[in-house]
């Protein structure tokens, strides 16, 4: 049976008052320490100092996390046999720490605590140390959040865990600041605590962390009897729809009040469920609360307008005040959720903000190999001379800054003003800051401005008496100058660690925005981040992918004394990014490694008993959990993605197994899909793939010819959610030499797809057989196939038994 959150929070209250004496009361009193603090937006400092006191065994760490931390007075320990070691060895409790290097709250909790040498003595002395990179680990980073989130009332990063030597947690948090306040008990109050009950209670903290792990094991179990079937997808979409609908904010965009996380899985769901229901009420309100979020978004200030990009997140419900560091899994999403947004509306404004992120990923999380480094920090100097760090010091502006940078005057503007009035106005600067007080408690924003586009351009250009395209040019030079002011501040911290899964969704938003806005360029870099990712994350004589690699000295690219194996999200990422690109280029090598990826990730990850996969592979005894994922959340969850995968890998290949697979994921998954598919948008949307028939579009014609490329812009042009290209297998007639084929699309399509582009021949003399059908499992309905002169195209639109067509008069594009 399942255990309860609840049930869980008990048996940690139990486990926390079970103390001798008079102190008891208080030590129950006080749990109010285990939920930890929020990871908010604010506080936190850091100081220069070019001299070591101290150096611990993070040193020899290629991480930036750990090595941030490889000069404190506490002795850590990386995540490994060692630190194991010498906890059984010395009968002590480990304490865990789990961040990432630009994580806000993290930095505030080294300055505090592990750089104090007070309380890095009472670590050293009562518990063995060690600190874990999530980004490199999120393996143990899932299972020890999973034991905070099932224990108090939510997770966040920096993560803090008390283990027993035999690693089971019993006490864990977030942030602790470092002395007692009013509501929360001190970081240095929580460590002498837990020693002392360790000294006098051990066998009782043993037996409550075993009782936890229990419970923990059975909320962790996600199985299905063999003849469950999936859910209807129709029932699935309408829910998820329905409570995405009751969340969102109707003025804002977003759903939820504050803070605001951009969710491409939300908005990838409303554009899937808008291309199913495009003539109903319920269609058009999905796509008008997709489009909504998107401009509010690049109207807010976590959208960087000086230097391109987006923060990870918003505080307050407006998009306003961002908490500034910008991670590369957000722009890759990102940029796919634009370019769609633009290839269903026609809407330039959203190309041009796809383009603005691509930029950015480009310039400033580019290496000189080809891969994508991980993030930009929040937090940096204000000035070359400045002591200590702030957060959004390297984004924000004073309104005097502006002026002082701005000062050249409007011409042909109704009053007389500079540019620095009109760029204040259209940016809502204020000549006091922008920053809401409750926004900034620790008042590192103050009097500074967030830019947020407060009026439209032609609001602002009535405003001055300008043409919109005159203002339109007045403000880009306006961002370029004070871009190039910007880039004279101290950066903030760049974590040049390569993750391949993160690194696959930047190739996927790089390659759909290339197909989608066609741009050539977008997919050649999409393709030398593939030649990356073959070169220095993946291992040709095993097949597998490694989870990491950094930048090294000069433009080296370097891997730890132990590489780091691929996880299942690494898997399935780069997977769907070689679809993607094999899509974007129809490069057949591409697809064939991605096929071959495939059936590696079912050889590590497939859970052949309780079904769909494991975030991690068998065999690391550190790890007490073996965790399915069951929530999408900033990035789809690996199982959600697989789905998709599994199907488009099967159209590919003809590998039958691959589609049992997406069955069986979906089965088990489908309690949690049927009462909160909201948890689940993109493995809702895969429903979709799974229950519909498809239908495949071949293009035949010379590959680098003018009028086959045509056909593919045009193919590009139309938004068709699940849409697998798939190269036509060889026991199949191809099409005549010198030319390539191949596009799946599912129902929903056109029965025959007219295309202006297309050289329509219908006098052909003779007609080759129908086609066999290109997709294993659905019915096929002959077509003819019509031959091409060397100079032309046709268009194919082969029917597997689809339903819900549309029609189109010839010569219409679709």
């Amino acid at each position: 049976a399942m255990i309860s959150a609840s049930r869980l929070r008990c048996c940690c209250r139990l486990l926390l008052s079970r103390r001798a004496g008079a102190n008891r009361t208080a030590w129950t009193r006080r749990t109010v320490f285990l939920r930890g603090a929020p990871a908010m937006a604010t506080g936190g400092k850091s100081s220069r100092s070019s001299i070591h006191r101290y150096t611990n065994r993070l040193i020899n760490e290629k991480s930036p996390y750990l090595l941030q931390h490889a000069h404190n007075p506490v002795d850590w320990y990386p995540w490994g046999q060692e630190a194991f070691d010498k906890a059984k060895k010395e009968n002590k409790l480990i304490f865990l720490s789990v961040g990432y290097s630009t994580c806000h709250w993290c930095h505030v909790m080294e300055q505090e605590s592990f750089k104090n040498k007070e309380i890095g003595k009472i670590l050293n002395e009562n518990f063995v140390c060690i600190k874990v990179d999530r980004e490199e680990r999120p393996d143990v980073d899932k299972v020890y959040m999973t034991f905070v989130q099932a224990t108090s009332s939510g997770g966040g990063w920096p993560m803090s865990v008390w283990l027993t030597p035999d690693l089971k947690p019993f006490v864990g948090g977030t942030y602790f600041p470092p002395e007692d306040g009013i509501y929360q008990v001190g970081f240095r109050t929580v460590l002498l605590r837990i020693a002392d009950q360790w000294k006098r209670n051990k066998n009782a903290l043993l037996e409550n962390s075993q009782r936890i792990m229990s419970a923990l094991l059975a909320r962790a179990e996600i199985g299905i009897k063999g003849e469950d079937s999936p859910p209807p997808f129709p029932e699935v979409m309408a829910k998820c729809f329905q409570q995405l609908s009751e969340s969102y904010d109707e003025e804002y965009g977003g759903f939820s009040e504050f803070p605001k996380f951009p969710t491409p899985v939300n908005l990838n769901f409303l554009f899937t469920y808008w291309a199913l229901h495009r003539a109903s009420p319920d269609g058009a309100r999905a796509l008008q609360m997709v489009l909504h979020t998107l401009k509010m978004m690049a109207y807010g200030g976590i959208h960087d307008h000086i230097a391109q990009g987006f923060h990870r997140y918003s505080t307050d419900q407006r998009w306003h005040v961002p908490h500034f560091e910008k991670m590369l899994y957000d722009q890759g999403q990102l940029a796919v959720a634009y370019a769609r947004a633009f290839q269903i509306s026609g809407d330039e404004f959203f190309a041009d903000v796809a383009a603005d992120v691509l930029l950015y990923a480009s310039r400033d999380l580019s290496d000189r190999a080809g891969g994508f480094y991980s993030a930009e920090d929040a937090d940096s100097y204000p000035t070359a001379k400045s002591k200590e760090k702030r957060e959004g010091a390297f984004c924000v502006w004073t309104a005097e800054e502006i002026r002082r940078l701005l000062p050249e005057p409007v011409e042909g503007a109704s009053e007389r003003k500079t540019l620095a009035d009109v760029f204040m106005h259209h940016y809502g600067v204020k000549e006091d800051g922008n920053v809401s007080p409750a926004k900034d408690p620790h008042k590192e924003l103050r009097g500074q401005n967030v830019l947020i586009v407060q009026y439209s351009l032609e609001l602002t250009a009535a405003r001055f008496g300008l043409g919109r395209e005159q203002l339109k040019t007045m403000l880009a030079k306006s961002r370029e100058q004070l871009g190039e002011a910007r880039g004279h501040r101290p950066r903030p911290h760049l974590d040049t660690k390569m993750l391949a899964s993160w690194n696959g969704l930047m190739i996927s938003g790089f390659a759909q925005s290339g197909a989608i806005l066609g741009k050539e360029e977008y997919v050649g870099r999409a393709g030398r981040a593939a030649d990356f990712l073959r070169g220095h994350l993946f291992d040709a004589s095993s097949g597998r992918l490694l989870r990491s690699c950094y930048r090294g000295k000069g433009s080296s690219v370097e891997q730890s004394a132990v590489p780091i194996q691929g996880f299942l999200e690494d898997y399935v990422f780069v997977i769907q990014a070689l679809f993607d690109l094999y899509e974007a280029s129809l490069n057949q090598g591409w697809l064939e490694w991605a096929v071959q990826l495939q059936r590696k990730q079912d050889e590590l990850f497939w859970d052949s008993k309780g079904f769909a996969y494991f975030s991690s592979e068998a065999g690391d005894s550190s790890l007490l959990l073996r965790l399915k994922d069951d929530q999408d959340g900033v990035e789809p969850s690996a199982n959600s993605v697989a789905v998709a995968n599994l199907l488009r890998a099967a159209c590919y290949s003809g590998n039958m197994e691959w589609v049992e697979k997406a069955r069986q994921i979906l089965a088990a998954f489908s309690e949690r899909l049927l009462k909160i598919p909201v948890a689940l948008p993109e493995m809702a949307r895969a429903t979709v793939a799974f229950h519909r028939t498809l239908k495949q579009v071949v293009i035949c014609g010379a590959p680098e010819g003018e009028d086959t490329k045509d056909l593919l812009r045009c193919v590009h042009s139309v938004f068709t959610p699940n849409k697998v290209p798939s190269p036509r297998p060889a026991s199949q007639p191809r099409c005549p030499p010198g030319t390539q084929a191949g596009f799946f699309f599912p129902a929903s399509l056109h029965t025959w797809l007219w295309l202006s582009a297309a050289c329509w021949i219908p006098d052909a003399p003779s007609l080759p057989p129908t086609l066999p059908p290109l997709h294993p499992r659905l019915p096929f309905k002959g077509l003819p196939y019509f031959p091409h002169t060397p100079s032309s195209c046709c268009a194919l639109l082969i029917s597997l038994g689809g339903r819900d067509h549309e029609s189109h008069s010839p010569g219409a594009s679709p």
